[in-house]
This record gives structure tokens, C-alpha cells and sequence, in this order.
């Protein structure tokens, strides 16, 4: 089993940013991939960025520039930076683990990660 624990988010302006931290404990393994993913009311869940193992980064069109994923194998956890920060970036930010790597499509599909953290609130005002 897996455990991932979601922290940093809260309420900023537009324009504002964020920095997203995800904790992972249990039988994980460097080897695997890590992603955010966000859900806004009455909307489907929707892939923001992933990592694999070796680093190689991939992000929704909607984010590119703005949000930056990371990780650091050391300390099992995951980041998610997001500057420039706009009011339909509000939602649940999920942060996901996957036992196995992917490539820019596999890292993209919720189904690719086989364990989820609770979820973190991002508002931004307008």
C-alpha cells in the first residue's frame, strides 16, 4: 500500500502562486510515476502534470509555463509550483502515484495511477 498526503493549498489572489507538496509513504519505489490532477464542481477530474522516474515532465496545455511538477526521490514527495495563478485554476488538486512509468499519454489517464491522496483546495479570486 501506498499513502499520499496532499499540503500547500489554500486561497491567493490572480496572479498569485502556490507550491503543492505531496507526501508518499508505504512500498513505493523511484521507479515509479507521479501526477496532479484537479477537479472543479460539477466537472471530471483532469490530468495537470506527471513525472516519470527519470524526470521527464508532462503537462496539460492549460498549465504549460505556468506550473512546474518535480519530485525528489529522497524524500518520497512530489511538487507541484504554480505561478501566474487564475481564477479556473480553482479546484480539489489530487496528487496520484503509479508503480510503473509512462510516457506523455499514459501519464495523462487517471487510470494509469494505481493510488490517489485525499486532495488539497486551490482558490483563487479574481
Amino acid at each position: 500500500q501506498v499513502q499520499l498526503v496532499e499540503t500547500g493549498g489554500g486561497l491567493v489572489q490572480a496572479g498569485g502562486s502556490l507550491r503543492l507538496s505531496c507526501a508518499a509513504s508505504g512500498r513505493t519505489s523511484s521507479s515509479g510515476a507521479m501526477g496532479w490532477f484537479r477537479q472543479a464542481p460539477g466537472k471530471e477530474r483532469e490530468f495537470v502534470a506527471g513525472i516519470t522516474w527519470s524526470d521527464r515532465t508532462y503537462y496539460a496545455d492549460s498549465v504549460k509555463g505556468r506550473f512546474t511538477i518535480s519530485r525528489d526521490n529522497a524524500k518520497n514527495t512530489a511538487y507541484l509550483q504554480m505561478i501566474s495563478l487564475k481564477p479556473e485554476d480553482t479546484s480539489v488538486y489530487y496528487c496520484a502515484y503509479g508503480r510503473t512509468s509512462c510516457s506523455a499519454y499514459g501519464c495523462s489517464r487517471a487510470g494509469k495511477y494505481d493510488y490517489w491522496g485525499q486532495g488539497t483546495q486551490v482558490t483563487i479570486s479574481s
